[in-house]
């Protein structure tokens, strides 16, 4: 293989705990995975959370909760879809028992056909999906009722839970408790109320505590929906006086890339397009079969002013030199002893992590994790 990952199975397993355990016995995990589960594989990471004990999962599409579905076979889990549906997802959903999330009318006409349990999402201040609360969440309610369609679940999304205090949350929650008293007045019970991403288990000022008082009210159990920890990475709680109650977390990713060749470069010697890297002395350079078409960003690369990202090769940093190509990158291992053809380089692991890639390429972990999608 050229480049690949490998998914370390203890690390999932042991995040997926340390995040049921902040979030407390009286509310559940929704592991999500989302996106091909952050760039992890989200048939490999779905079967890994199954082992782990997990009730719950969260995936982007039908397609994508079909294909998880196909790898967990008769397990009673169960798969909230969380981008609204298509017409043409309505069959995938019921042959697939997975269950959608909805907030338009056009959502129940699609589904009248096959019924099923639905979770309505709540639009308090995101500004994406969701149904307002109030009269379009009464009017909903109504032509869900008249369609047969339950009310599992409910739920909505915080704009800014890494902001310790924020008044957006404060609004926010001010906002989904009184659509759960619109939900109470209504006499309905959905089993399910859930709120919030990793930063609202991380931190403090968005107590999970809140979500599970909440949900009792109507006879419902509290969940909420992590997923970046999942995989290790958290973004940082800010604000004035934010402490940070961050779980015991591990990186689950390790990018690994096989040295192609080892050359050696003299004075004057150039690397890699337009010649950004000039060697200013007798250097040994390895070849690495890597680029930003598996994900590895351009913003990593290097000139003579400005280093750049870096791998790790026998345990030390191994700076990339030059322009990362589309499927190509040059490091320097002049420091580095006895480096030859097969060695295995670690792209992102032990060493080097999302979070240094996204400084780099001024962005987040997310982005980085998202957009790892090796050539194999």
């Amino acid at each position: 293989m050229n480049n690949w990952i490998e998914i370390d199975e203890a690390a999932l397993a042991a995040n997926f705990r340390a995040l049921q355990a902040a979030a407390g016995d009286a509310t559940e995990i929704l592991p999500v995975i989302k996106s091909n589960a952050y760039g992890h594989g989200a048939d490999a990471c779905a079967a890994i959370l199954a082992r782990a004990g997990t009730r719950w999962l969260g995936v982007t599409c039908a397609a994508e909760g079909a294909r998880v579905r196909k790898v967990l076979g008769e397990s009673p889990i169960q798969i909230l879809v969380m981008c609204g549906p298509l017409p043409e997802d309505a069959a995938i959903l019921h042959e697939y028992c997975l269950t959608p999330t909805i907030w338009t009318p056009e959502h129940v006409a699609w589904l009248a056909a096959n019924p099923m349990p639905v979770h309505v999402e709540i639009d308090t201040g995101m500004g994406r999906q969701g149904v307002r609360p109030g009269p379009d969440l009464a009017a909903l309610l109504g032509k869900m009722a008249a369609a047969n369609i339950v009310l599992d679940g409910i739920f909505t999304h915080f704009t800014s839970t890494e902001e310790f205090g924020s008044p957006l949350t404060q609004q926010q929650q001010a906002r989904f408790e009184q659509t759960i008293a619109q939900i109470r007045d209504l006499g309905l019970k959905p089993k399910w109320v859930h709120a919030g991403n990793s930063s609202t288990v991380d931190n403090p000022a968005q107590p999970a505590p809140w979500l599970a008082s909440l949900a009792a009210t109507v006879g419902a159990r509290a969940m909420v929906r992590p997923g970046i920890a999942l995989y290790g990475y958290v973004l940082p709680i800010h604000g004035p006086g934010a402490p940070h109650v961050r779980p015991a977390l591990k990186p689950v990713m390790t990018w690994k890339a096989s040295v192609l060749s080892v050359n050696d470069l003299a004075p004057g010697d150039t690397v890699g397009y337009n010649a950004t890297f000039t060697a200013p002395r007798p250097m040994s350079v390895a070849l690495l079969p890597v680029g930003y078409a598996d994900g590895l960003r351009r913003e990593l690369s290097s000139t003579n002013e400005r280093p750049g990202g870096w791998v790790m090769l026998h345990g030390q940093r191994a700076p990339i030199l030059g322009r990362v190509s589309m499927n190509l990158t040059v490091v320097d291992v002049t420091a580095i002893p006895n480096v030859k053809p097969g060695d295995q380089a670690i792209v992102l692991g032990e060493g080097v992590t999302a979070d240094d890639h996204a400084r780099l390429a001024r962005t987040i972990s997310y982005e980085i994790l998202c957009g790892i999608h090796p050539c194999g």
